[in-house]
């Protein structure tokens, strides 16, 4: 199996968390024209069809424990069949920059998981980056229930203020999801590849996702969506099933998962910067001050 010297790792998890961000903005105009569970579903099988020849076994690769499998499955599960859920839901109800700014508490959740599940100790420091997190969360729901009661009619405003709370609440959900794919693929790099890894759990994701998807590709009406929206699916699948998950798990197999967490840090930055520079979103001081304290959170609880 391919090992990559430590400075190759980082640039792997780097590049990896930073594509994260930008495919995450980027979701929502494909949420706005296909309908969630058959973006994803088109989404695993465009991964599919161009990782077919990773889905073999190397011949370094030994055989596969019932215990690797069903670690498989479970990052699969959470990684992409329910983490995609939750975004493009999310996604769908709130904005880049929102999502950018929850997002930014991926770290302290992985340091929660792995206190839960391996049994590792949570300083202070960290406590205060969970801390950081949620008040960051809190500010950023203060400044966009304003934001509702200023330019929109009282029904309107509740409205709008309650799909936006969903939305982030399943935003948050897909960071847990986040969490739990981090502390898993730790553990499979032990044992499969990157490449291998990648193409089995999006095969997973494309099972798991085979029914809804194909129940709705039966009546949508494909030749309304615009060429344009086909084009960012086709990056969408490359960079969400393919590109993030080989750079992620390529750079897990020299970099402890703790270590890792300093990365995704860009995921939220490039998020909220794809959101403004490309999707037209603005960012008002209370939320500057949110995404800064979320990102002091970050800060806190990666430093060594």
């Amino acid at each position: 199996m391919y090992h990559p010297s430590p400075l190759t790792a980082r640039l792997c998890l780097a590049a990896g968390m930073a594509l994260v961000g930008v495919y995450v903005a980027l979701s929502k105009p494909l949420v706005a024209a296909l309908p969630v569970f058959l973006l994803a579903w088109l989404r695993f099988g465009i991964a599919a069809i161009a990782m077919l020849p990773w889905l073999k076994k190397p011949a370094s690769e030994g055989p596969m424990s019932a215990h690797t499998r069903w670690l498989v499955f479970l990052e699969s599960f959470l990684g992409n069949f329910l983490f995609s859920i939750c975004m493009l839901y999310g996604m769908g109800l709130t904005s880049a920059v929102s999502a950018g700014v929850i997002l930014a508490a991926i770290p302290a959740s992985v340091a929660l998981l792995s206190w839960l599940l391996l049994g590792e100790r949570i300083t202070v420091r960290t406590w205060a980056a969970i801390a950081c997190g949620v008040l960051g969360i809190a500010l950023l729901a203060l400044s966009k229930s304003e934001h509702f009661v200023q330019v929109l009619p009282t029904p309107e405003a509740d409205l709008a203020a309650k799909n936006q709370l969903w939305g982030n609440l399943l935003v948050f959900g897909a960071v847990l999801c986040e969490a739990a794919y981090a502390v898993i693929g730790k553990k499979l790099t032990g044992s499969l590849g990157a490449k291998r890894i990648s193409a089995l759990i999006n095969l997973w994701g494309l099972v798991l996702m085979t029914p809804m998807g194909l129940y709705l590709a039966l009546s949508f009406p494909f030749a309304s969506v615009h060429p344009g929206i086909w084009l960012l699916l086709v990056f969408y699948a490359m960079a969400a099933s393919i590109g993030t998950v080989w750079l992620w798990m390529t750079g897990l197999r020299v970099v402890p998962a703790a270590q890792a967490g300093v990365y995704s840090v860009l995921l939220p930055i490039f998020t909220a910067l794809t959101g403004v520079l490309v999707l037209g979103e603005t960012l008002g001081a209370l939320q500057l001050l949110a995404f800064g304290v979320a990102l002091l959170g970050v800060v806190l609880a990666t430093l060594p």
